[in-house]
């Protein structure tokens, strides 16, 4: 029987190979470590020897009969090893990790948080949305002793994933962004989303940490009875409050600290697009306010934001402007897009929504609900694509419908629109950001 490599010996080659590690041979980079993953139609197993030959030190299999024990090091797992690898990694580290989790917004926070941060400090954050059991190993293992601070973005689509995740990035502080109707199929309904997401609350109050927590967020406040907190939100006890003005599309804040006046505070004017993300806003400016960071370089950070991947985008195209939402939607987040973009004074306004998925027994319902809330909006047009949406039609013919974004753009009526404001929303899977350059 070949020897397998102890997670001891492993983190000694990790630190020589000054900590470079890749899962993908596309990717593969000189005197890098290389974790030969399995997926449900691969087996990275099979390409050791490749990533050897390519440059890579090592190779990490789960497979005695590529390795060699020399530049193939078997071990039991590698997704565990990975995993287990990171989790060793993380005790080492001395500085403050941050752990986000929620059914909304977490990427969006992430960045918030870590532009403000980063004013101060050497500060790591998720790259991209690498949140799960793959991702979050990854992110801890591209941290080293010459950052600051780290922000770890943790997803999940079941029960015990975010408390699995916290055992392994060992976060001294956390923030859930919200609880709402986001895989709603692999939590089993909305209760357990409450009890999957706040696993986080869990680990924190294990460790004895703190939470930075929305006070007007009822069902986040009744989660975290015991813990210590610090708040943010519209009450100006919080220890940090602010107000949203509505001067514009975009979102235009005050913000100050316990008890004191926002009167003479500036306005934080940023490039934001819709009223839900206030609270994003602020949640960072108290953890920026907490750490020590200027208030200055607080608002800054905030005005200076730029989103980007799809997220919140405002995108000014020849023929018009799109808000462009199409990273991801669960009825939460959707039924939110909705009521803020109806609120808007904008003319000529047209919603293109795509499915939600991973919904479940639930997803029918659901679409159904956001139907009915469109019908209670003054939109110009409204457009539904995907299967779910689809499935709906008969009932409400007055709209468009199309199984697919393909169907979608070959059809003229819909897709040659001109001066109009058009929300753009959808489940990553459905693809909406391929229509923009047609609109």
């Amino acid at each position: 029987m070949k020897k397998h490599v102890t997670i001891e010996e492993l983190y000694r080659l990790f630190i020589n190979c000054n900590q470079k590690i890749t899962t993908d041979t596309r990717k593969l980079e000189q005197g890098a470590i290389f974790f030969a993953l399995k997926g449900d139609n691969f087996d990275a197993n099979t390409f050791a020897q490749q990533a050897v030959d390519a440059g890579c030190a090592y190779s990490i299999v789960d497979s005695e009969t590529v390795s060699n024990e020399t530049t193939i090091l078997l071990v039991n797992d590698v997704l565990e090893t990975l995993q287990q690898l990171a989790k060793h990694h993380r005790q080492q580290l001395k500085f403050p990790v941050i752990g986000i989790t929620g059914s909304n917004g977490k990427t969006t926070n992430k960045e918030l948080i870590h532009a403000v941060l980063s004013k101060k400090y050497n500060t790591y954050a998720t790259k991209g949305n690498l949140n799960n059991h793959i991702g979050v190993p990854l992110t801890l293992l591209a941290l080293t002793n010459e950052h600051e601070m780290a922000i770890v973005e943790m997803g999940a689509n079941h029960q015990g994933e975010i408390a699995m995740l916290s055992d392994l990035s060992d976060p001294d502080y956390g923030m859930i962004t919200n609880i709402g109707k986001a895989h709603l199929e692999g939590f089993g309904g909305l209760e357990g989303v409450k009890k999957g997401k706040s696993e986080l609350y869990k680990h924190i109050k294990q460790k004895k940490g703190k939470i930075f927590i929305n006070g007007n967020d009822s069902v986040l406040t009744e989660l975290s009875n015991d813990l210590d907190k610090i708040f943010y939100g519209e009450n100006s006890n919080f220890d940090v409050h602010g107000t949203l003005f509505l001067n514009s599309e975009f979102v235009e804040f005050k913000w100050n600290i316990k008890s004191e006046s926002l009167d003479n505070q500036p306005l934080v004017k940023t490039h934001m697009f819709g009223q839900y993300n206030f609270i994003n806003l602020l949640c960072a400016a108290c953890i920026g306010n907490y750490f020590g960071v200027k208030e200055t370089d607080i608002n800054d950070a905030l005005a200076s934001y730029m989103p980007e991947m799809n997220r919140s985008q405002v995108k000014k195209t020849e023929s018009n402007t799109l808000i462009l939402d199409a990273y991801n939607a669960n009825p939460s987040s959707m039924s939110l897009a909705i009521d803020n973009f109806n609120k808007q004074v904008f003319e000529n306004k047209i919603v293109i929504l795509g499915d939600m998925l991973e919904l479940g027994e639930y997803s029918e319902q659901e679409h159904e609900k956001i139907i009915k809330q469109i019908e209670n909006c003054t939109f110009k047009t409204v457009v539904f694509v995907g299967v779910q949406f689809f499935k709906l039609k008969d009932r409400f013919n007055h709209y468009y419908f199309y199984e697919n974004i393909e169907d979608f753009k070959k059809d003229d009526t819909t897709n040659r629109i001109t001066g109009s404001n058009i929300l753009i929303k959808g489940s990553r899977g459905i693809q909406l950001e391929k229509i923009v350059n047609i609109l």
